[in-house]
């Protein structure tokens, strides 16, 4: 396995305090609007140079230009154009470029004065990185139109498009030979290749180890580009580097004599002559920046009591019964009569489905240490196991004839068990995020949803139907409609009719059918049934389909679209402790002071703190004098249910074990985050508070299951209703909604109340977004411009988050790094019972690569990140810590993460302020959570030592007190750190399954495969 932090240009393309009080003011007052911020330096910023000397580069995605000699840089194009990477027309006339306006990279042209706008390109497919023939006749460009990314040209005189290279599965960053007659390009990161067009003869350039791009030629024939090789980046003219520590951008140098270059590094124009020195070009631009965001915030925190998270409901094939997860138990609802309790034992039992002859129940349970598959007997309640495999068995389904079970592992590998017993026979590879699956009713078949990119370049593409043959293992991807994904791949389908003669899924928020044969072909198109917002689903018989629509169970025919509701009333009630208690500790820090108070009684009344007083004999009821009081911590980015069914009941335990009392989730499946938001509330769950939103909504090309890809206005009504109706904390966009369509979201999500997110800093910064999930993160570009592939970071950058007051949650993947020198928390008693093996192993891993010389190169990275966000702390921004847990270590990760913040400048009072008071306010919940005063929530821990002289002191944690509720690490620990009485079990595995070897399947892999985010990209 490539080590998690070895920096690539594919991987960076496969992404892709003070101020906090403005950002995040009291509900109803408004905030005074910053006029904008004057900009001179530019995270990866690309250049381009005209003939008369007039500089064009790309800045918060717009196209400026820069006159010869001038500093004041004016912008051409607008923030709705979404515009990057442009290139001068010969003559210096006109300018050609990038866009994402409509949703797709497309490229345009326009005047240097920013005038006569005009689309080349359009369609589905993505055109990038476009560069005019020296004669101005023609464009180069890379697209993946046919199919992987290839290098193309354009008659600007036509409009004919041809295709240029065919060998290579991985192109880029074309540049034209300075008589026309060839293009130079990276081929697969490591390589520059050079194609004579007339002939197609191509030969290699370079060629090595190192990471590659920017090819550019002379007229003399010398090459220049940019290498990446461990935590340097240089400009290379004719093998040899020509710069030193400069963090040079990977953009094609310009050639502006025989020994002259115009590049971009350091956050800035560069000039430099090959025989002399460098020079900086100055430049100013103004942006505008909106400082107010005078909505009204709703008060987070799910609401009752009505139960609306109904996870997974799946029918009997009577359609008498509907299965769901509500409430952390299984229960079963006969249609028309009261739900019933089937499972609940206080671990995490998921999935459920019927025995064809609806007397058993089928689902997953880690009740005995890790998920397997038991049945239930609906008659007599008697548990069956079925499966003691290794890892996890989940998202179980019955084969029509009951003899068999299809379910699939923690790997997104799925397997077919006989009940009878035996080894379980492994059908598809690990897949990233596969749906779950479901079987024709002849039981040949299965089908579920997996993601099938458009290229190995960038990593999103659509959720299709795969098909497999069980008995020969052959797969068959289906696109529902050209460019269409289905909505999720989580419990929208596709699922098959009970007659075999359709496969419903749900697709832009509404359910569809298509006629399919035997074997899963569709047979013609796909007709919607719904116009309603629909979830989640499973068909009654094989002319009605029942759904969710708002946490409401609903019924629809496929003929006539008449939908009727289905009964489903529960309730549920907020868990309270009424005890009163006071707890003497050594010392306290209350989230807010620079030093700690000694020999203090804090008063717990209920889930409230009452008082913070001095000590005094005989008032104690539990004594800590041993120990010091901090507020308990928060984790502002997490996705509980990335992999909540691998981790079951272990990820709560873990996170009050280590003294986290509440986290905050931008995306997760809508109903599953549903139901464990309730579950945590009622009590019927172990594990922090949770505020959360469901799915991110993304735009026409996604990746994670949990993405809703979001193609119109009249769609986002939609996803913004499912936001209203399960009443989410918060909104989270992600990285392919274009321009318009985010301005809508944020302007529909303040005006409820809710807060919004997303991976970009401009031109959020203009339409009042909230805040900012990464340092860098997934980018649509492929590329952060806020956070280079080496983590540093530039003024640009610092100055949005300072005028805008957006917040950034710095998710620090490299932190791990620090493993080489500090393994107590890998080691740790806690981390070694509650994370499942195979974590753990991959824990382990990571500390092992740590050592080597990938470590050395992430903790470079992570101190420019750090560097980053005390810029941002210190003066005055607003910083909040987040892990983007379980892609990084669930708990461990947060601790990390502090400790990095103080290896590389921050007090230990400054980070833990990130963990505490600023999340707090960031959820408008300040002086709630992230204190321990009168008024607060009793979330505190206790700890050995001084967490403000020593950040390691934090995870010292010997008591978590969540809403006054106490958990030691021995009671978290309990359930998992003896494994129960084993039951046997007819199906047994052991061992991983095996790894796809067909390269024409390169992106099947297991989700943990590749975790990045900036340098790391595949974060969330």
């Amino acid at each position: 396995m490539t080590s998690r932090w070895k920096i690539t240009r594919r991987r960076a393309l496969q992404a892709g305090t003070g101020a906090a009080a403005l950002a995040l003011a009291p509900p109803g007052i408004g905030l005074a609007a910053t006029a904008g911020v004057t900009l001179r330096q530019g995270t990866n910023i690309s250049a381009a140079v005209a003939p008369d000397g007039r500089i064009a580069f790309d800045l918060v995605s717009a196209i400026w230009l820069l006159e010869p000699g001038g500093e004041r840089a004016r912008k051409l194009t607008g923030e709705l154009q979404d515009a990057t990477q442009p290139d001068f027309a010969p003559d210096g006339r006109s300018l050609v470029f990038q866009s994402y306006r409509d949703g797709q990279f497309h490229l345009w042209t326009m005047a240097v004065d920013g005038s006569g706008l005009r689309q080349l390109t359009a369609g589905g497919n993505d055109h990038r990185e476009p560069k005019f023939s020296p004669d101005g006749r023609f464009l180069a460009f890379s697209s993946d139109r046919a199919g992987g990314y290839q290098v193309f040209t354009m008659d600007l005189g036509t409009g004919v498009i041809s295709q240029v290279t065919r060998d290579r599965a991985d192109v880029s960053m074309p540049n034209w030979s300075p008589d026309g007659s060839a293009l130079v390009y990276v081929a697969g990161d490591t390589a520059i290749e050079r194609v004579e067009i007339a002939s197609g003869q191509v030969s290699t350039l370079v060629e090595g180890e190192a990471e590659l791009s920017g090819p550019s030629l002379a007229a003399d024939g010398r090459l220049a580009h940019v290498r990446l090789e461990g935590a340097r980046r240089d400009l290379i003219v004719d093998g040899r580097a020509v710069t030193e520590g400069e963090d040079v951008f990977g953009f094609a140098p310009r050639w502006t004599g025989p020994d002259s270059l115009l590049y971009t590094a350091g956050g800035a124009l560069r000039t430099r002559v090959l025989t002399g020195g460098r020079r900086d070009i100055p430049f100013t631009a103004e942006v505008p920046v909106l400082g107010s965001r005078d909505y009204r915030r709703r008060r987070p925190g799910v609401r009752g009591p009505d139960v609306t998270g109904i996870a997974s409901p799946v029918c009997s094939r009577d359609g008498e019964q509907i299965a769901f997860r509500a409430l952390n138990a299984l229960w079963v609802l006969p249609i028309g009569q009261e739900p019933r309790k089937v499972v609940s034992d206080g671990y995490f039992a998921s999935d459920p489905d019927f025995s064809p002859d609806g007397r058993f129940l089928l689902y997953s349970s880690d009740r005995t240490g890790t998920p397997d598959l038991w049945l239930h007997e609906l008659a007599t309640g008697a548990e069956r196991r079925i499966t003691d495999v290794e890892g996890a068995a989940i998202t179980p389904r019955f084969a029509p004839d009951g003899t068999r079970i299809a379910y699939q592992d923690q790997d997104g590998a799925t397997w077919i068990a006989d009940l009878d017993g035996g080894p379980p026979r492994q059908v598809t590879s690990p897949m990233f995020q596969p749906g779950r699956p479901d079987f024709s009713p002849d039981g040949r078949t299965l089908v579920l949803a997996a993601v099938k990119p458009y290229a190995t370049r960038v990593r999103e593409g659509t959720s299709q139907i795969v098909r497999v043959d069980i008995g020969t293992g052959a797969l068959r991807y289906t696109e529902v409609l050209p460019f269409r994904s289905l909505a999720t791949r989580g419990d929208d389908g596709p699922v098959w009719s009970p007659d075999g003669r359709h496969l419903a899924f749900v697709m832009e928020s509404t359910a569809w059918i298509a006629p399919v044969d035997a074997a899963g072909a569709f047979t013609g198109a796909p007709r919607q049934v719904t116009t309603e917002l629909t979830d989640s689903l499973s068909w009654r018989d094989a002319e009605h389909l029942v759904f969710l629509n708002g946490g409401r169970l609903r019924s629809v025919h496929i003929g006539t679209g008449e939908v009727s509701p289905i009964a489903l009333e529960m309730r549920w009630n907020p868990a309270r402790t009424s005890e009163h208690r006071v707890v003497r500790v050594g010392a306290l820090w209350d989230g807010v002071a620079t030093d700690l108070r000694r020999d203090v009684d804090v008063v717990l009344a209920g889930e409230r703190v009452a008082a913070v007083l001095p000590a005094q004999d005989g008032r104690a009821q539990v004594e800590a004098r041993e120990l010091t009081a901090m507020p308990g911590l928060v984790d502002a980015h997490v996705h509980w249910h990335l992999r909540g069914r691998q981790w079951g009941d272990r990820q709560g335990r873990t996170w009050l074990a280590y003294g986290v009392t509440t986290t905050r989730s931008p995306g997760d499946p809508a109903y599953q985050m549903q139901e464990t938001r309730e579950a945590l509330s009622s009590g019927d769950r172990v594990g922090p508070r949770y505020f959360a939103t469901g799915e991110a909504i993304d735009g026409g090309r996604i990746y994670y299951n949990f993405m809703r890809p979001t193609l119109s206005e009249h769609q986002l009504d939609l996803e913004m209703r499912r936001a209203s109706t399960l009443d989410y904390d918060l909104v989270k966009t992600y990285v392919r909604l274009p321009v318009h369509l985010q301005r809508a979201a944020i302007a529909r999500a303040h005006a409820e109340g809710r807060p919004l997110s997303s991976h970009y800093v401009y031109p959020a910064a203009h339409l009042g977004m909230d805040g900012m999930e990464h340092t860098g993160a997934t980018n649509r570009l492929g590329y952060s411009h806020t956070c280079d592939e080496l983590g540093r970071s530039y003024d640009d950058a610092v100055e949005l988050f300072l005028a805008s007051g957006m917040s950034i949650t710095p998710t620090l993947f490299t932190s791990p790094a620090l493993y080489a020198s500090d393994r107590s928390l890998v080691d740790d008693r806690r981390t070694r019972v509650l994370f499942p093996p195979w974590e753990y192993q991959r824990l382990l891993g990571e500390a092992a690569d740590a050592a080597g010389p990938d470590g050395e190169t992430a903790r470079a990275q992570l101190a420019g990140q750090v560097e980053m966000v005390l810029r941002i702390h210190r003066g005055g921004g607003f910083v909040i810590a987040g892990t983007d847990s379980p892609l990084d270590n669930i708990a461990v990760s947060l601790h990390m993460n502090l400790r990095a913040m103080v290896a590389h400048g921050f007090t230990p009072h400054e980070a833990l302020t990130t963990a505490t008071r600023n999340p707090a306010r960031w959820l408008g919940l300040q002086g709630e959570l992230g204190e321990i005063r009168p008024g607060a929530y009793a979330d505190l821990v206790l700890v050995e030592g001084d967490p403000l002289t020593d950040i390691t002191a934090a995870a010292a944690v010997r008591t978590t007190y969540r809403g006054g509720v106490p958990h030691t690490p021995d009671s978290l620990l309990a359930p998992f750190e003896t494994t129960p009485t084993a039951t046997s079990a007819p199906v047994t595995r052991t061992g991983p399954a095996a790894r796809e070897t067909n390269p024409a399947y390169w992106w099947h892999e297991p989700e943990w495969a590749q975790r990045l985010c900036c340098d790391h990209p595949r974060s969330t």
